[in-house]
């Protein structure tokens, strides 16, 4: 119950902070990461010291919905528009580029990912599916930028958080604390999302 409480007040907290939303996104998973880690993954502990050195110093506040993705969204049947974004429950207040890195992880995804199957090695314009840079030249456009700056910092900051994430879900599931016995079969998942990202970003380290 504890944990339930402190949980709601650091949500309902994170709804009225402005700025600074991915430095404390990343010092929230780098810790939670060190306390559920199960085993060393090189690329994490890189990521960990490396992303709060290298944040952007553009720092927005909008609305961050915090799982923004295709599953998410209900498509018009015959219409090329969203009507509704579903699962709101990570929304708050922070850097819209967060919820933009994260909607395109998948273009980082190859086949056999799990449920985060993605886009990587597939003939793209076959499927008329345009590529991630267009697809974030779009975004520019539409909300009136010239271009994104330091792009691969805010898709390795996704990965970053998604692996955080994964990282709990497994360690629960081999505490027999997680919802879903698919949990345990989070292995190595972790470690290939942090390699992902630390991918993006080492030439800049």
């Amino acid at each position: 119950m504890q944990q339930l409480v402190d949980g709601a007040l650091e949500y309902s907290d994170e709804l009225r902070r402005t700025g600074h939303y991915i430095a404390r996104q990343v010092a929230r998973w780098s810790r939670q990461y060190a306390e559920l880690k199960t085993e060393d993954i090189p690329a994490m502990d890189k990521l960990c010291a490396w992303l709060p050195e290298h944040i952007p110093t553009e720092d927005p506040t909008t609305i961050v919905h915090g799982d923004y993705r295709l599953g998410n969204l209900i498509v018009h049947p015959s219409e090329p528009r969203i009507v509704a974004v579903l699962d709101w429950e990570l929304s708050t207040l922070g850097h819209p580029l967060a919820d933009l890195g994260y909607n395109c992880m998948v273009y980082h995804f190859g086949e056999g990912f799990g449920a985060s199957e993605g886009y990587a090695g597939m003939d793209l314009a076959a499927f008329g599916i345009p590529s991630e840079k267009d697809y974030v030249a779009a975004y520019a456009r539409r909300t009136g930028r010239q271009d994104i700056p330091d792009w691969d910092f805010y898709v390795a900051f996704s990965l970053f958080r998604l692996a955080a994430i994964v990282q709990g879900v497994y360690k629960r599931g081999l505490d027999g604390n997680a919802s879903s016995e698919t949990a345990k079969g989070y292995g190595d998942r972790a470690r290939v999302l942090a390699d992902l990202g630390w991918s993006l970003v080492k030439g800049r380290a």
